[in-house]
């Protein structure tokens, strides 16, 4: 009984951090929405997309520098997960959410559309082009095609942000017919006062985030370990963690029947975790000269693929149903199966 104590202690204080976890997540999404709500679509949702960002890029970097077996897979993982948690998680838990309570919902596809063929050229640009690239063996990049690689993914996403928040801004506004439903659900915008406060306040969210999600790392790889499970689900949990506020935050749109604004976070965070992690972590691999390997298996390529095929047919029409959102769901699952089974 007495060498029970310590473990069932461990357990519980594991417990104690997710708990405290989720906590944070919640605190910052609300935060990040204040925020949103003052500076209005599209910036608001940028707000949130690089919050995750920079969670996601702190523990893969946290990750890389402590050198653990299979570390040099981290970034290549979580990024790829990330893409098809969004693509198919994300986007078709709100389709499907919201389906089921407004039937049909209606968004701008020019922005979507946008959106889509920047993540599909980043995606290949640094989870397919290593695997064809000839001057070095397997499925990695050499330094300077590291770099290269790294500088045109921050260009393309900067070019995209331009795109979103200057040029043509209005594709990532809602609809004309679905702006009365939108300024219902709002109330007045949040004073200076308010919003400089929940700057503070999500910038400690996130600290607390990444500070938990640390600390519950180890637990993770051990109990992933202790299931057998290969290791790039390592990946797709430290993927699942830095989603959950923007996961939250799109669903709850999308049950408001704002699926404009959860497309434009979902989307958003997807092209951030390529457009801004890698070049990041490219850097930091290149300065400190640590192992990076990026290339996806063929497996993984084919549901990529498919994703971004599907993921086309849905956001060509401006116009969603709850059948939409299955389809999109069934591939994460067999996504989520694979990664287990491959």
């Amino acid at each position: 009984m007495h060498s029970l104590a310590p473990l069932l202690n461990q357990t519980w204080f594991i417990a104690l951090m997710g708990f405290t976890l989720i906590g944070a997540v919640l605190s910052a999404v609300h935060h990040a929405e204040v925020i949103a709500h003052k500076t209005g679509e599209p910036y608001g949702t940028l707000v949130l997309s690089i919050s995750v960002t920079i969670i996601e890029v702190s523990l893969i970097i946290t990750m890389m520098l402590a050198g653990h077996e299979g570390s040099e897979f981290i970034a290549r993982d979580a990024v790829f997960a990330t893409v098809m948690i969004v693509v198919n998680g994300v986007i078709g838990l709100c389709i499907f959410m919201g389906g089921f309570k407004h039937h049909e919902m209606s968004f701008r596809n020019e922005g979507t559309n946008s959106a889509l063929a920047v993540l599909t050229a980043l995606a290949t640009f640094i989870l397919v082009m290593p695997i064809a690239t000839m001057s070095t063996p397997g499925p990695d990049f050499t330094q300077s095609q590291l770099a290269f690689a790294g500088i045109a993914s921050f260009a393309l996403y900067g070019a995209f942000i331009f795109f979103q928040t200057v040029s043509h801004r209005d594709y990532y506004l809602p609809k004309a017919e679905d702006k009365k439903t939108d300024s219902d659900i709002h109330a007045d915008k949040p004073s200076n006062l308010k919003t400089t406060v929940s700057v503070f306040l999500l910038l400690l969210s996130l600290m607390i985030v990444v500070g938990l999600a640390e600390a519950l790392n180890p637990a993770i790889e051990a109990g992933v370990k202790s299931a057998g499970a290969p290791k790039t689900v390592v990946g797709i949990a430290i993927a699942l963690l830095v989603l959950l506020p923007e996961a939250y935050a799109a669903v709850r749109a999308a049950r408001a029947n704002r699926l404009q604004s959860s497309l434009n976070l979902a989307l958003g965070s997807a092209l951030a975790s390529i457009g801004l992690t890698i070049p990041t972590v490219a850097a930091f691999a290149i300065f400190f000269d640590l192992p990076i390997s990026l290339g996806i298996s063929s497996l993984n390529m084919t549901l990529m693929y498919l994703s971004f095929f599907i993921g086309a047919l849905t956001l060509a029409i401006g116009r969603t149903t709850l059948l939409q959102g299955v389809v999109h769901l069934i591939i994460f699952f067999e996504f989520l199966f694979l990664s287990l089974v491959p």
